[in-house]
């Protein structure tokens, strides 16, 4: 499945505006129906190539670049999806596909040959892009997210904090997988949207913020 172009903003913010934030957001959107008291648990297995292009394209500020990662929520295995990221002129747009358990140690073994055959188009180009440039499952990126939603301009907004990395390791089941938090413990504010950003919303998260956009894999890639 593929979704359309979306405008998309990421920057890091102080916990402080992160706790303003959580008091002013819900006034005027809706909090997520999928998060549990408000969050949830986000891991992500993230793919490089042995000369680390995804990464060097983020630093470098690419402009039409891909990323690929498998993820899941609240470390239930039941509902895993492989997404492709997309980015182009300042625009995201992000491919999925639904995975098993079994089919996701099978690509962390190495054991991909199956793939060429799926029926799944995006597991048949992941295929692909594996044979022809070594690209492998390279890091875990852990972390917890308060999303609210705000229908008109389909705006999403996120608050992502306690991001830590697994370092090497891809044993993404693993509930007591060893992790490390990231430089400084940021907490990254995202904002989504289609057409229009609307100014309620606008309003709301215009606060002080380095405006230069954050990278969770980038800043999880800092120990290797």
């Amino acid at each position: 499945m593929r979704n359309d172009y979306r405008h998309e903003l990421k920057h890091e913010i102080s916990y402080s505006d992160m706790l303003l934030l959580q008091k002013r957001l819900p006034a005027v959107m809706q909090p997520d129906s999928h998060a549990r008291d408000g969050t949830y648990f986000i891991r992500s297995l993230y793919f490089d190539t042995p000369g680390d292009r995804a990464l060097c394209e983020k630093l470098d500020g690419v402009n039409k670049r891909e990323k690929y990662r498998i993820r899941f929520y609240d470390h239930d295995p039941g509902f895993i999806r492989l997404e492709k990221k997309s980015r182009l002129n300042g625009l995201g747009t992000k491919d999925t596909a639904p995975l098993t358990k079994e089919e996701v140690l099978s690509i962390a073994g190495g054991d991909i040959s199956w793939m060429a055959e799926s029926d799944r188009p995006l597991l048949r180009e992941l295929y692909t892009v594996m044979r022809t440039t070594l690209l492998a499952p390279k890091t875990i990126v852990d972390y917890t997210r308060r999303p609210f939603i705000y229908p008109a301009g389909n705006v999403r907004v996120t608050l992502d904090y306690n991001i830590r990395t697994g370092l090497c390791s891809k044993e993404l089941f693993d509930p007591d997988l060893p992790t490390i938090p990231v430089q400084n413990d940021p907490v990254i504010l995202e904002v989504k949207w289609d057409g229009f950003l609307p100014d309620v919303i606008r309003r709301i998260v215009a606060i002080e913020t380095t405006q230069q956009a954050y990278s969770k894999y980038a800043a999880c890639r800092m120990y290797d």
